[in-house]
This record gives structure tokens, C-alpha cells and sequence, in this order.
């Protein structure tokens, strides 16, 4: 193996909302295996998913491309025939690649670049996880044999023990293809989890960790009204309503039950690699593709531009040769940073597809980009399909389908209590926002701008939520 070639894992999440790590502030969640990363790497706090929800979020990741320019503005079950895939471009550069646990990618065993997968993936036939589970507990064993949903709002305790959970399976696994890697390469480990997407169902002792915990009141903004449906005609994959307290308890014990488990787990990962001689010399990216809004606002799920959707965290542990500095970096940063940053650090070309840029850069204090564009085409509800830009101080919100406008004052409302874009009195606050957005949907010629105004176009949107002019 180069010795200028770390080895990389790329450990994820899914549905992790940005505030929901010690990093940020957040006063009840524990993640200390992951803030410690900051004594050793560096953390962005401004970190934005530019498609707040699963397929399309991993398309950036993995392609290191900006929403419209990955081919897909939304969730869609499409395949993805883009050749310059982080894991590719890794692999050609020399590196083992390996794969691990959660994907959501179509089709689900297609290798996108990777030597091997080995998937939890939610499908009989797909899903490894699955497979071993019956094996160990016989055939009527399943992840969800406690009622809760992937996609709801139940939350309770994991029902077996905690060895069986698929956050120690997926750390298992992944420890075991380290160890039985090629030794003569460096290798690159996509360690994916599910979790802290619903169900959520952590394991007895992290669910002991929050659910008689007096937890943060729960953020509704001065315009979440039309989303307070009552409790009682609320389905358990709603995307909104308001919970009953004890109801919103559970949910929120459980999803920060299982992201203190996923930072238990980090840890031990990390134990393991310290064994192993070629772990030492490892840089972990840690990230997740969207975020989870928790009731925020009475909303639930994903694909909004709201912080508790669209923030995600990311946070760098330097591999040993990297001389930068480190600490928290406020730079507005986000998914299709990832692999140019991964491919810098491995000292690999960047390929002419990718539209991010190595978040080293910032790190090293050179010239960054002012702003964050991110967007989702209809999930729910038409009405909710969104454009959104920010620099982490400010957001700016547009509703192409509406025309609904929503602007926030993240330094003294980061919670989105306040809609500023309602009074008029802000209108130059909003003004220069609504222009870039103008400026910037004008130069793709895709119906949402003609280059001085934003254009409302209900029909824009196809039954897939697929770029229009973009690769698919």
C-alpha cells in the first residue's frame, strides 16, 4: 500500500438531523465517540443535504454532484448510470472498495464501483441482514416483528438482543471484510446505516439513555398551523399532525436511543481498526443523507427545506498524514462535497462530473462558495415540493407549485419559529435572496425561471422526480 494513501470509510446515517449530535449544542443527545473527532479533524456545523431524501441524497454523495446535476430532484427507485462513482474512481485509483449495510440505490445488488456489497436492504433477496437474522433466530425472525414502520412515528425498544440489532450487524460485517481485505491496496468502506430512520427501535440500554429524559420542547413555527391535524385520524406514516405527548416521547426517545447506539458502535469500530495495522492510517467521513423533522413544525419524515430535514451532520477524523487544521469550520458545505473531499485525501484526481469541492480547501482557508442550493420534487403533498438557498446564517424557501415564499433568521431563529418572508417590512431582506434564485434556476431552463422572475409551474412536476434535462 502507497504510503500517501490512507485508507477511508465513509460511515453514514439516515434521517440524522444535523442538530441531533453533542457537536451541535444539542443538551440531551450523547455522541461522544463522534465529537471527539473534532480534537482530531473538523466539523461543519452549516452542512446541508441538497435532496433531502434517500435515493436522491446518496446520487450526490456518490457522484459528488449537485442536485439538478445528478439526473434526480426527489425520490424516485430509478437506476443510476453515471460511471464516475466515488467507489469507481477509487477503485481504478488502486483501492478495495467495500460496501456495507444500508443502500436504498437501484438496482439494490448493483455494485456502482464497489468490489463487493453486502446490503441491508429492506427487500427478501436484497437484504444479507436479513438473511443472517433468520439463520441466528430461526425463520420467523424478522427486523420488524414489533410493529413499528420504516416510515412511521412509533417508537419502542429493540425486541432481541442487542447483538442481533442491524447497527452491530452492519459494524460486524464491516470489521470483518476490513480484516479480510486485499492487504496490498488501501481500502475504502462505505459503512452505511439505516438507523436513526424509523423504526426507531434502539436497543433496551440506549432507550433507557432518553425515554424518562425531560427532552427539549418541540419547535412549532408562527406559520405550522395548517399541519396540526388531530391526533386521532393520524396514520403512523403520516407526514403530519400533531402527536400526543406520550406518542412524541417514544418517537424521540427511540431516534435518540438509536443515534447514541450508532455513536457506541463508532467506537467500537474504532477499537477494532486500532488492532489492525493498515487502520491506523484511516480517515472517516461521518454523514447522513437527510435529516428527520420530529414533529418539528407538526411535520414528520423528510424532504423539506427546514433544518430538522434538510441539516445533516459532518464531521472529519484526519487520517495521520493530514497536516490541517482543525476545530469547527462554518462554511456552508453538503453531500457533493464528499467525494471530492475523499478523492483529495487520497490523492485522486477529481473527475470533470463532479460539481462539489474538497471541504479541505475550506479547512486550509482558501476561497468558498457563499451559498447552499438544495431542492425536492413533490413527496407528500404537491403544494410541498421546494427550492431552497442558505448560508447557514440565512434561508430563503420557494414553493414553485404555490409560489409560497418562507424566510428565516437562522443566527436568532434556527429553530424556523418566525417566517420573516410574511411581513413586508423584510422584503430587502428577501429581495437579494429570491434574485440568486431567479439567476440561478434561469441558467438550467427547466420552466422555474425565465431569468427575471421565478415562474409558478404546478405542472412541471412528472410522476418520477426526475431532472428534466439532466442525465437519468
Amino acid at each position: 500500500m502507497a504510503a500517501d494513501r490512507p485508507n477511508i470509510i465513509l460511515f453514514t446515517t439516515d434521517q440524522h438531523r444535523g442538530d441531533h449530535i453533542g457537536l451541535a449544542g444539542h443538551p440531551v443527545v450523547e455522541t461522544p465517540n463522534l465529537d471527539a473527532f473534532v480534537g482530531e479533524g473538523a466539523y461543519f456545523p452549516n452542512a446541508y443535504s441538497e435532496i433531502p431524501s434517500t435515493t436522491g441524497a446518496r446520487r450526490v454523495m456518490h457522484g459528488g454532484q449537485a442536485n439538478y446535476a445528478c439526473g434526480l430532484i426527489g425520490y424516485a427507485g430509478t437506476e443510476w448510470h453515471e460511471p464516475n462513482t466515488l467507489a469507481a474512481v477509487l477503485a481504478q485509483a488502486g483501492y478495495h472498495c467495500l460496501n456495507i449495510g444500508w443502500r436504498n440505490m437501484h438496482p439494490r445488488r448493483k455494485l456502482y464501483g464497489f468490489h463487493s456489497v453486502i446490503p441491508h436492504d429492506l427487500r427478501k433477496g436484497d437484504d444479507d441482514y436479513w438473511d443472517w437474522l433468520e439463520r441466528e433466530l430461526g425463520p420467523h425472525a424478522h427486523e420488524r416483528t414489533h410493529g413499528s414502520d420504516a416510515n412511521g412515528w412509533l417508537g419502542r425498544p429493540w425486541p432481541y438482543e442487542e447483538r442481533f440489532h442491524p447497527t452491530n450487524w452492519t459494524v460486524d460485517v464491516t470489521i470483518d471484510q476490513i480484516e479480510k481485505r486485499d492487504p496490498t491496496r488501501p481500502f475504502f468502506v462505505w459503512c452505511s446505516h439505516l438507523r436513526p430512520h424509523s423504526p426507531y427501535d434502539p436497543p433496551q440500554f440506549f432507550w433507557d439513555m432518553y425515554y424518562d429524559r425531560e427532552l427539549p420542547p418541540i419547535p412549532v413555527g408562527d406559520w405550522a398551523k395548517r399541519f396540526d391535524t388531530p391526533t386521532t385520524t393520524l396514520a403512523r406514516t403520516a407526514w403530519h399532525g400533531r402527536l400526543s405527548d406520550a406518542n412524541n416521547q417514544r418517537m424521540r426517545a427511540g431516534y435518540m436511543g438509536c443515534i447514541s447506539h450508532i455513536d457506541y458502535q463508532l467506537g467500537y469500530l474504532m477499537e477494532r481498526l486500532n488492532r489492525v495495522e493498515a487502520g491506523r492510517n484511516t480517515m472517516i467521513l461521518f454523514t447522513s443523507d437527510h435529516g428527520d423533522m420530529m414533529s418539528d413544525h407538526h411535520l414528520h419524515r423528510k424532504s423539506y427545506a427546514f433544518e430538522g430535514s434538510a441539516r445533516i451532520p459532518f464531521v472529519i477524523k484526519y487520517s495521520p498524514g493530514l497536516d490541517l487544521p482543525t476545530g469547527t469550520f462554518e462554511h456552508p458545505v453538503g453531500l457533493q462535497d464528499v467525494m471530492p473531499t475523499l478523492l483529495e485525501a487520497a490523492n485522486v484526481d477529481v473527475p470533470d462530473s463532479v460539481t462539489g469541492e474538497s471541504v479541505l480547501k475550506a479547512i486550509r482557508g482558501e476561497p468558498w462558495r457563499d451559498v447552499m442550493h438544495g431542492e425536492h420534487s413533490p413527496c407528500y403533498s404537491k403544494d410541498m415540493a421546494m427550492q431552497y438557498l442558505t448560508d447557514g446564517r440565512e434561508k430563503y424557501i420557494w414553493y414553485p407549485c404555490t409560489g409560497d415564499e418562507q424566510f428565516f433568521d437562522l443566527v436568532q431563529d434556527r429553530q424556523e419559529l418566525k417566517n420573516l418572508a410574511a411581513d413586508p417590512a423584510n422584503e430587502l431582506r428577501v429581495a437579494p435572496w429570491r434574485q440568486r434564485l431567479i439567476e440561478l434556476l434561469g441558467k438550467r431552463g427547466d420552466g422555474f425561471s425565465d431569468g427575471r422572475k421565478l415562474l409558478v409551474r404546478p405542472e412541471r412536476y412528472g410522476p418520477e422526480a426526475v431532472a428534466p434535462t439532466a442525465k437519468s
